[in-house]
């Protein structure tokens, strides 16, 4: 038993010693993440219980379709129950069937030629749309009979919805009645149905169905008839009361049915014929879908932030077109939140489980998507401290799989579909397969400062003595930069541009242009040009003005002070320690991280952490990457000689002929007299020192000339952009030039 408490104890302090957190820096800045990143990772997070799902999404988009309402309103319209149909159907057999229905219902249901007529043209002509209604009441008819029962109401009016809206609850007649039993607006209001810029509760099954047995209960209380009820539910009680009076007091609807208007003449023949349908459907070789889905499989859950359809649908893996069919009654495909309200979202029960096991997780999504929505105010304030922050375009590739869309791809980038067709010049809307298309992005830089903190009085009293005459004090601050840094890939056996491209997370059509390639073949042994565009963070030195009623004995102690506390400051700045409420969602989001990072600074499998851990939020490695020297690339040119060829230049400066040609992108070993070549590139490291001179090392920096050679297919504006804080005006002023034009091979000052 000792020996067991033993090992249990050395594993507890091994385990502890693993997970133990090194003195890490904080990274000062982190690309934002995309909205893929963060789906992907959030999803990855998700507790699934195993449950299959019973719906398919085909199914519901045939659900959601109105084509079958449209289809059936119209033959109602149009209907002439006084025409003649031929189709084999005894008269004899259709009034003893109609009969024993009339012996089991409340209506008035009795044999006459126009309801013949009818019936043998729904059957004749309507056949495969009552297969599909009769598949879709599978889910609709338990809600409409629990509803009737409940106000004593015969329970065939359940068909009255089939005649109204064909069972789509987001129906919407010519005149503007809603839902699957078609309520006016008026109406709907005068029966407690909320309608408003999110919501219709005409199209919601349940509520709306209360609503109709309340009108069907009140109807019955002024005309004692469940015919007339039908009928004043078509044209209004108004025109009912009108055909009783026009008949002479009659109150039987095949008496007053002449009197009424049109349309409601053939009204109650197509609701019996119905009814008569769905009762002999397996006598008439009608055979219904399956019913996919049904109500019981279903449950609700109330939302406590907005959501939109599109973010559950990506969350949850539930098709939009299935979420519309369960939740028909939000308009804009968005569910809203609002104070004192309560809104509910309806799922299957297997997505209920996953909703509810991971509803922080959903609602974190929908609020960094939100976050993401373009704010001109907050926008304008933060321009104001460009100090602080700056903004780079960079170009990405992307290139279009089977199956891409326009949209779907500018969806992923978070730009316009016009934007994506004007950079590409892209006439058409589809995508064209094979290409790489061109994506500008824009991300924002920024740069930090260690702000030189003062110590107390105490201490500089105590260091008095020991502080010397200098006033001069510097802070450092961190400059990002993007940098084109050229990389050399030695072709192997077995190797293919496309395993390249991917290997460097470029493009395909990227390295034929760098390396001058027509075709897709690549000679073993030979060096393939990659150019990637890195990020480099250098530290620079500024002076920093004193104010001159300060003692310079002070100056310095705080200095001295600042120097020897910054590592207990870094190390203060360098974790986060674990509130009641935080995961790690949150915290990456607080400190503008990804979670991946701070699963593998922290050797996190999941997304758990406990309440009082420490986490580190930097990574070590990248940390001494930054303090790396910053380094520049020094070129040697040469003015050609009659007489000289390229082999001679590389013999003299002992350079390969291939590297004279790549700097000079020549694709010949032709050379112009008179013309300038370069003839070596090296790569120089700049030394930081602290200067005596009244100029810093960042405005030393600032103030040295740098060449650029222009390439084919560069402007001002693509090379503006490769120098941050370098504008067109800039560039044209250092270099004399008025208009726009570049020729490949031009050299440019840039001063900056």
């Amino acid at each position: 038993m000792m020996i067991k408490k033993t090992i249990t104890f050395a594993l507890l302090i091994a385990s502890s010693v693993i997970f133990a957190q090194d003195d890490l820096s904080i990274a000062p800045f982190k690309k934002p993440q995309t909205k893929k990143e963060v789906l992907d990772s959030i999803k990855a997070s998700f507790v699934h219980d195993n449950i299959a799902s019973c719906i398919d999404s085909l199914w519901m988009k045939e659900l959601a379709s109105l084509d079958l309402y449209n289809e059936l309103t119209l033959n109602i319209k149009n209907i002439n129950v006084d025409e003649k149909v031929d189709y084999e159907l005894p008269t004899e057999l259709l009034k003893e069937r109609l009969r024993k229905m009339d012996e089991k219902s409340p209506f008035n249901i009795e044999y006459n030629v126009g309801l013949e007529n009818v019936i043998k043209s729904f059957l004749k002509n309507r056949k495969r749309a009552f297969e599909r209604l009769m598949g879709v009441s599978q889910f609709y008819f338990p809600l409409f009979e629990e509803s009737l029962a409940a106000k004593n109401i015969p329970l065939e009016i359940k068909y009255l919805a089939v005649v109204e809206s064909a069972l789509n609850p987001r129906a919407v007649s010519r005149v503007g009645a809603t839902g699957l039993w078609q309520f006016m607006y008026q109406t709907g209001k005068q029966y407690d149905l909320t309608i408003n810029s999110y919501v219709d509760d005409r199209s919601d099954p349940l509520k709306a169905s209360n609503a109709a047995s309340q009108y069907m209960t009140n109807m019955y209380k002024i005309f004692g008839d469940w015919d007339l009820v039908l009928a004043s539910y078509n044209s209004g009680p108004g025109n009912v009361a009108k055909a009783i009076r026009r008949s002479g007091g009659k109150q039987n609807y095949w008496n007053i049915r002449k009197f009424l208007p049109k349309e409601t003449q053939g009204y109650l023949p197509a609701f019996l014929a119905t009814m008569y349908i769905f009762e002999y459907h397996k006598e008439h070789g009608i055979k219904p879908d399956k019913a996919i889905a049904n109500h019981f499989a279903t449950d609700t859950v109330m939302i406590k932030n907005a959501l939109t359809f599109k973010q559950i649908s990506d969350l949850l893996d539930v098709p939009v077109a299935e979420l519309q069919f369960l939740n028909p009654s939000y308009k804009r495909e968005e569910i809203p939140f609002i104070t004192g309200e309560n809104h509910y979202l309806r799922l299957p029960i297997d997505k209920i489980a996953i909703f509810t096991s991971n509803e922080d997780k959903i609602y974190g999504f929908a609020n960094y998507e939100y976050s993401r929505r373009e704010r001109p105010y907050e926008t304008m304030l933060a321009s104001r401290d460009s100090s602080k922050t700056r903004s780079i375009s960079r170009v990405k590739y992307y290139k279009v799989k089977r199956g891409d869309s326009l949209s779907e791809i500018s969806d992923k980038y978070g730009i316009t579909m016009a934007e994506l067709k004007k950079w590409n010049h892209i006439r058409g809307s589809k995508a064209p397969k094979g290409r790489s298309l061109k994506i500008y992005t824009t991300e924002s830089i920024a740069f930090t400062d260690k702000k030189i903190t003062k110590p107390d009085t105490t201490s500089v009293k105590e260091s008095k003595a020991l502080a010397s005459n200098t006033t001069k004090i510097f802070k450092e601050q961190k400059v990002v930069t993007f940098k084109d840094i050229v990389k050399y890939h030695k072709v192997k056996r077995g190797d293919n541009l496309g395993e390249v491209a991917n290997k460097y997370g470029v493009s395909v059509a990227e390295v034929k242009k760098w390396n001058k390639i027509k075709s897709n073949n690549i000679a073993v042994g030979g060096s393939l040009k990659i150019i990637k565009n890195e990020r480099i963070v250098t530290t620079v030195k500024k002076e920093v003005k004193a104010d001159k009623s300060i003692v310079d004995n002070k100056i310095e102690i705080a200095v001295a002070s600042n120097e020897n506390n910054t590592d207990t400051n870094q190390n203060a700045s360098d974790y986060y320690e674990v509130q009641r409420g935080d995961n790690l969602f949150s915290i990456a989001k607080k400190f503008n991280v990804s979670l991946e990072d701070l699963k593998k600074w922290n050797n996190l499998n999941d997304l758990n952490v406990q309440l009082g851990s420490k986490l580190s939020l930097a990574n070590k490695e990248e940390s001494a990457k930054e303090e790396a020297p910053k380094t520049e690339t020094k070129i040697v040119e040469y003015k050609v000689h009659k007489g000289d060829n390229i082999a001679s230049i590389a013999h003299k400066y002992n350079v390969s002929v291939a590297d004279i040609k790549e700097w000079n992108e020549l694709e010949d070993n032709n050379v112009k007299l008179g013309t300038k070549i370069i003839v070596s590139k090296t790569e120089v490291a700049i030394s930081e020192t602290k200067s005596s001179n009244k100029e810093t090392v960042a405005s030393n920096e600032r103030d040295e000339v740098r060449l650029y050679y222009v390439k084919k297919g560069d402007s001002l504006f693509s090379i503006a952009k490769k120098y941050p804080g370098v504008s067109i005006s800039d560039i044209k002023k250092w270099n004399g030039i008025k208009n726009e034009s570049l020729k490949p091979g031009m050299k440019l000052k840039i001063n900056g």
